[in-house]
């Protein structure tokens, strides 16, 4: 099966079509203000507006109202709903009762960090470093052995300081279910480079392919 890959932190259309042109299987929509990837609703409804009817839309938020995520979710018709904050299980409960995927970050920061996880409902999980000043995108990884015991409650999405000359190796050593990146395939925040993007994507995938 293939890795899936997911390039989070889209703000330019132009960024999203060579993701999914490259095989990407999921675009992230950062509405997280603080967020030097944010994008705002009109900037992001622009975007689609203009994508192909294929590959997962994500919207990725901290703490928002479930009102506000559902707006977002109707005007961009998101598969998918990311949640990088503090809510609570049954906030995840209603996203999902109304059909949509909801994919839950956790900060690692220790091996605590993934305990806490367990009963979470969600369709997976999202594994990031833990920075005390920003929500994901710090192109920082976490101690990877951490997870060396770790059995997954869930499919799980690894994140944090990836980049193409560091999934490969992380793809081996820890098998998750996908692999998350936003920094790394970056010139600037939210200015995605189409290069990197096609290296990331192709040493994502290379290392399932049967010798």
């Amino acid at each position: 099966m293939s890795m899936r890959v997911k390039i989070c932190g889209i703000t330019r259309r132009e960024d999203a079509l060579a993701a999914l042109n490259l095989g990407a299987d999921a675009l992230g929509f950062n509405f997280y203000d603080r967020s030097p990837r944010y994008i705002d609703l009109q900037k992001a409804r622009e975007l689609v507006d203009h994508l192909p009817p294929f590959g997962l839309r994500v919207g990725v938020f901290v703490d928002p109202t479930f009102e506000g995520v559902m707006e977002i979710t109707k005007a961009l018709r998101l598969d998918t709903i990311q949640l990088h904050g503090q809510e609570p299980p049954e906030f995840a409960g209603d996203l999902r009762n109304e059909g949509l995927r909801v994919w839950k970050a956790i900060r690692v920061s220790g091996a605590q960090s993934l305990k806490d996880c367990g009963d979470y409902p969600c369709d997976a999980l999202v594994l990031d470093a833990f920075d005390p000043h920003q929500r994901g995108g710090t192109g920082k990884p976490f101690d990877w052995s951490i997870l060396e015991d770790w059995t997954p409650p869930a499919p799980w999405i690894l994140s944090g300081g990836l980049n193409p000359e560091t999934v490969a190796d992380a793809i081996i050593r820890l098998s998750p279910s996908g692999v998350d990146v936003a920094s790394g395939v970056e010139t600037r925040p939210g200015i995605k480079d189409a290069d990197l993007m096609r290296l990331f994507i192709q040493r994502a995938r290379q290392e399932l392919v049967p010798a």
